[in-house]
């Protein structure tokens, strides 16, 4: 884990370094950058290490807070997360260099830049979070720092509108998620995803309680129909760079969420999985539809997003769906192509 730790310590410092130096541009638009492509590339090792040998690798530290500690796992669902997380945030790192110098040649880019570092520090910290105190911190830490970056030209009014609400969204979900973790820690009697074993044996009128909450709460981040609506106005609002890492990995920390909110939960009655494919449906057609009459490409972009989300969410409910028959194989071929999208 030391290569993973020294990546999340690399985040930590260039992000720190930006808002120190926010009136030297020239020093923050490197400085940023190069600490996500160092950083990317220090998370990628374990990422790939624990897909090629199948081990998953631990971090623990404790904390004062009640119910915390500093719990990192990075287990093959992690991992598999990890690597477009850490590509993906790179990359735009590299464009958004660039297109800060032109679209903000006058302006302070401190804040920015290190929003954009922190945004994937609570990316990876949410996807290897193994505690629920540290997961919901993460989770929230997320939700800020998005917002920050989709207010940059916080000047204008639909900007200010997209960015408000983008914010009471994400905060909406997050209620979900917070009252999903107070029910699993309080029948865990921990709040340590270690600890979960118990909630197999949970009965099946408190899972689908928790599955609801995960999957309105998951699904706001995701952006399901109808939790959708932050997203085409939130996309088009943000920098090129920043809406990219949104659309291609940020809202896919919902569909992470939901996959491992059900590693908690007992065997899914077949209601579960009709509910994603109904959603997936949903999402897929609507996103498709909405595309198509959109001339702002980033808003384009982003009803492709709800489509792209739909598509995976289709493929997630049927491999639940058919789990729950019994159908092993096909159900790993479902999770398959769902995770591949």
């Amino acid at each position: 884990m030391s290569f993973f730790l020294l990546a999340l310590s690399l985040l930590v410092l260039t992000a720190l370094l930006s808002l120190l130096g926010r009136r030297a541009n020239d020093l923050t638009i490197r400085a940023a950058p190069l600490g996500t492509m160092l950083a990317s590339i220090a998370g990628l090792y374990p990422a790939v290490q624990v897909l090629a040998s199948g081990q998953a690798l631990t971090f623990y530290a404790p904390w004062s807070l009640p119910g915390a500690a500093f719990h990192l796992v990075i287990d093959p669902l992690a991992a598999f997360f990890l690597l477009p997380v850490f590509i993906l945030s790179a990359l735009a790192a590299i464009y958004g260099q660039a297109y800060l110098r032109v679209a903000a040649p006058q302006r302070s880019l401190g804040v920015a830049t290190a929003s954009f570092n922190l945004l994937l520090l609570a990316m990876v910290l949410v996807i290897t979070a193994h505690n629920i105190m540290l997961f919901l911190l993460a989770w929230e830490l997320m939700a800020l720092v998005s917002f920050l970056l989709v207010m940059f030209e916080g000047a204008a009014p639909d900007v200010q509108k997209a960015g408000w609400t983008y914010l009471v969204a994400m905060h909406i979900g997050t209620v979900f998620v917070i009252v999903f973790f107070l029910l699993l820690g309080h029948h865990a009697a921990s709040f340590d995803f270690n600890h979960f074993g118990p909630l197999k044996q949970l009965p099946l009128n408190l899972a689908g309680l928790a599955f609801i909450l995960a999957w309105v709460g998951f699904g706001t981040k995701a952006g399901f129909v109808p939790m959708h609506v932050w997203l085409p106005e939130a996309h088009p609002a943000a920098p090129s760079h920043v809406s990219a890492v949104m659309s291609g990995v940020m809202i896919k920390t919902g569909i992470y969420g939901l996959l491992r909110a059900l590693t908690f939960l007992p065997a899914p009655p077949a209601w579960w999985g009709w509910s994603l494919i109904i959603s997936g449906l949903l999402s897929g057609l609507f996103g498709v539809l909405y595309a198509l009459t959109q001339p702002d490409i980033k808003r384009l972009m982003a009803y492709q997003s709800v489509e792209n989300i739909g598509i995976i969410t289709l493929a997630f409910g049927c491999a639940l769906l058919v789990f729950t028959y019994g159908s092993l194989p096909v159900a790993v071929l479902g999770l398959t192509g769902a995770l591949l999208q």
